[in-house]
């Protein structure tokens, strides 16, 4: 194999897990920040313990899922220096914004949040955590930015054989970035409302004493899931509207059709001139199972969410076991989603600028097969340690320790006085 296809696979392994930790992240914040909101309005201590539970879940995800999200900015160095080269000028500002975002203020304010409980006051503690969800966001919206701009390049110009920045405001309002944006934002909140629903589903069956945490729970589970699988897929179908008209070729594969693809060759020759410039037929596959699990997010919670009536769908046992079933699919989706975005760009890193064999850095096979393995080494390992450490926590349950520290009731006085 060549340094190409090897840096290729390995950007394409690394990113993938690298989503499932931002997926999970993403969804489970609002639930915490939700769930503490709660509290912090009513001192209910179910809410209480329902926050520490799934904020040691969140923070275990993560502190795993930075680590990974390094390795990522190390590969745009280390394997693709030809688009540093090229676009590091508009490429690079998103991506800075994005590290400043996540790496520093995100991950204060969540240190905060940590040791802050029963240290900060009530309302400061809620607005940390309220924090850490909009710089979670805000980190997902720079780096969809700068994704965007790979999909769709804008706002620049070529000096030189250089892109340099002349419109900022335009990569702000790419056409590949609002419902590209939107449907990452809605698979996340899905993904985070079923992983809440499934892992209270399964507590529930096996009985395992927190009926009142893991009913509350299950229903913001149920309740939010529907929105998130409507949400993803009225995006997805926005979505191909803008691939239709930015990158056919794309959306010829997705579809799989003879006519389509027929017709995108004849367009991509007038373009760019002779050459194979067609993205891979193979994301015909991802594609649909996309599309297949998405549907089938759709009717699991429109017919989960009625039995929530008269407490229906814990009495029926059944719903619950297909509940916790479902948890790894938004997963499984999002990933195949999100290489469907990233492969069906091919042969291109920068649409119609760029292609990937002239983004790709001049390293020896041997030397990229090395940091392939590292890296999948890594983070595989990382993947399952996150694994297994969630598992643990999950299976434990709600306890009397959070983060290290005794969880110790609220007094009378701090309920009746939520302190802001």
């Amino acid at each position: 194999m060549d340094s190409l296809l090897l840096s290729r696979l390995q950007f394409a392994t690394t990113t993938s897990i690298h989503f499932l930790f931002v997926t999970l992240t993403l969804g489970l914040v609002l639930f915490v920040a939700g769930m503490q909101t709660a509290y912090t309005i009513t001192g209910n201590p179910v809410h209480r313990r329902m926050t520490a539970f799934w904020g040691k879940v969140y923070v275990v995800n993560y502190a795993l899922g930075i680590v990974t999200g390094l390795v990522m900015e190390f590969q745009f160095g280390l394997n693709w220096s030809g688009l540093s080269k090229v676009t590091g000028n508009v490429f690079g500002v998103p991506v800075a914004l994005e590290t400043l975002v996540a790496f520093f203020a995100e991950a204060t304010f969540l240190g905060m949040w940590i040791f802050g409980w029963d240290r900060l006051r009530k309302g400061v503690h809620l607005a940390l955590i309220w924090l850490v969800a909009i710089t979670a966001y805000a980190s997902a919206f720079w780096i969809m930015v700068a994704n965007s701009f790979l999909q769709h390049p804008v706002g620049y110009e070529l000096r030189d054989g250089q892109a340099y920045l002349t419109d900022f405001g335009a990569l702000l309002t790419n056409t590949s970035l609002i419902d590209a944006l939107s449907h990452v934002v809605s698979a996340a909140v899905l993904a985070g409302a079923l992983f809440v629903a499934g892992i209270s589903a399964w507590h529930l069956v096996r009985r395992t004493g927190e009926t009142e945490v893991f009913g509350r729970s299950l229903r913001s589970g149920l309740v939010l899931a529907p929105v998130g699988a409507f949400s993803v897929v009225h995006f997805g179908f926005l979505q191909e509207v803008v691939i239709e008209r930015n990158q056919p070729a794309k959306l010829a594969q997705m579809y799989d059709e003879p006519a389509r693809i027929a017709a995108a060759q004849e367009l991509l020759g007038r373009q760019f001139g002779p050459g194979d410039l067609m993205p891979p037929s193979w994301i015909a596959v991802p594609y649909q199972i996309m599309m297949t699990s998405g549907f089938v997010m759709v009717i699991v919670t429109l017919v989960c969410l009625p039995l929530l009536f008269r407490g229906w769908v814990v009495r029926l046992r059944v719903p619950l076991y297909v509940l916790t079933a479902l948890v790894p699919l938004p997963f499984v989706s999002a990933v195949a989603g999100w290489l469907v975005r990233e492969v069906g760009r091919q042969p291109w890193t920068v649409y119609g600028l760029l292609t990937t064999d002239q983004a790709v850095s001049d390293l020896p096979p041997g030397a990229v097969l090395l940091s392939f393995a590292t890296f999948t080494t890594v983070l595989g390992g990382l993947a399952v340690v996150d694994y297994l450490l969630i598992a643990r926590v999950v299976r434990r349950g709600p306890d009397d320790r959070l983060f290290g520290a005794t969880l110790e009731p609220p007094s009378a006085e701090t309920v009746a006085t939520p302190g802001f």
